[in-house]
């Protein structure tokens, strides 16, 4: 039960980062600062999720939710600690395909993520 309440938090903090977050960032703040932003959110946001998913794990009532959130704690550490880091090089480098093509990556984990902790929550 208590893994639910951390999936459905998490899942609550994926989704708000989504549809309110990001996008008011970017409308709302000039390109300088939000890109300050974004480099100092993403770090804790992949930590504090990654850190979540590895306590409901600890958690999880099943084989298959543990293997679930086992999987999504290795793609958080994966994007905190390799492709945060190679999507910040290309930016700053000016590597623009390549910096849409991993933070398009980002993305596509991401949402994975959200949908693998929905499939739990169902």
């Amino acid at each position: 039960m208590f893994t639910n309440y951390l999936v459905a938090g998490m899942t609550g903090i994926i989704l708000f980062f989504t549809v309110v977050v990001a996008p008011t960032v970017f409308k709302v703040l000039p390109v300088e600062w939000s890109s300050k932003y974004v480099r100092s959110f993403f770090p804790k946001y992949y930590l504090s999720l990654g850190l979540l998913t590895c306590l409901a794990a600890v958690f999880s009532a099943n084989a298959t939710s543990l293997i679930i959130l086992l999987i999504c704690a290795l793609l958080f550490a994966f994007l905190l600690f390799y492709l945060t880091n190679q999507i910040n090089v290309a930016k700053d480098s000016g590597q623009e395909k390549r910096f849409h093509i991993l933070h398009s990556l980002s993305v596509a984990i991401n949402l994975a993520q959200l949908i693998a902790f929905i499939y739990i929550l169902i």
